[in-house]
């Protein structure tokens, strides 16, 4: 049986990591076409070169003029896109409350002003897909954050926040077309990525196969 993904095109934001590769190749390989969006084009290409029938974009994801440039040449070179994976991220941490610096909490908020800019640049374009679907990686550390830990956990908590805003106003936006919802905001949560690339992109891919109203602001613990 075909998967409702087969077709679709979806954006790895920030997916030039090891789990970024997984989840490219896992898409591809059930008749997804991707993107991978990231700032190093050398890794892009390497990328690239593993998998012949992904495309890439050099994008500052933090940078909201970078991100608007994207959204338009994505749209101009293979159209609207339908499902968002967010993977910019990043640690830093430790030295207790005290060691909780200005400096490390700036290089964390990049991953949360990086998921402001993608969301806002493509909302109406999974407003519009029937079957549009956004995820991101958050924490178990929201759940329960260590003082060693605050900056990360507080970000990605403000992460948390803006993606379930994000699930609000697709319901919303339905329901005021009088319309069945068709797009879904969902959180992911991880104690720690390494070791789960396969689960977190298998989860992401799944995502088409579930109604949207049954995943829509839904916060997923992957273990």
């Amino acid at each position: 049986m075909t998967s409702a993904l087969h077709g679709r095109l979806v954006l790895l934001a920030g997916g030039t990591s090891a789990a970024g590769a997984v989840a490219a190749r896992t898409l591809l390989d059930r008749g997804a076409r991707v993107v991978v969006a990231g700032r190093d084009p050398d890794k892009l290409a390497e990328l690239a070169d593993a998998l012949p029938r992904l495309m890439t974009q050099t994008c500052d994801l933090t940078d909201e003029t970078s991100v608007r440039g994207l959204a338009d040449r994505t749209h101009s070179l293979v159209g609207r896109v339908d499902g968002i994976l967010h993977l910019v991220g990043g640690w830093r941490g430790g030295g207790g409350l005290a060691g909780q610096s200005d400096d490390d909490y700036r290089f964390l908020e990049r991953s949360l002003t990086a998921l402001r800019h993608v969301t806002r640049a493509f909302d109406d374009d999974l407003r519009a897909s029937p079957a549009g679907r956004f995820a991101m990686v958050s924490s178990t550390a929201v759940a329960r954050p260590l003082a060693g830990g605050a900056n990360y956990a507080a970000i990605k908590a403000a992460s948390e926040a803006w993606t379930r805003a994000v699930a609000q106003g697709f319901a919303k936006d339905a329901r005021d077309a009088g319309r069945p919802l068709t797009a879904a905001s969902v959180v992911f949560r991880v104690k720690a990525l390494d070791g789960l690339e396969q689960t977190l992109a298998d989860a992401f891919a799944d995502l088409w196969d579930a109604d949207a109203a049954d995943v829509n602001d839904t916060i997923v613990e992957l273990s």
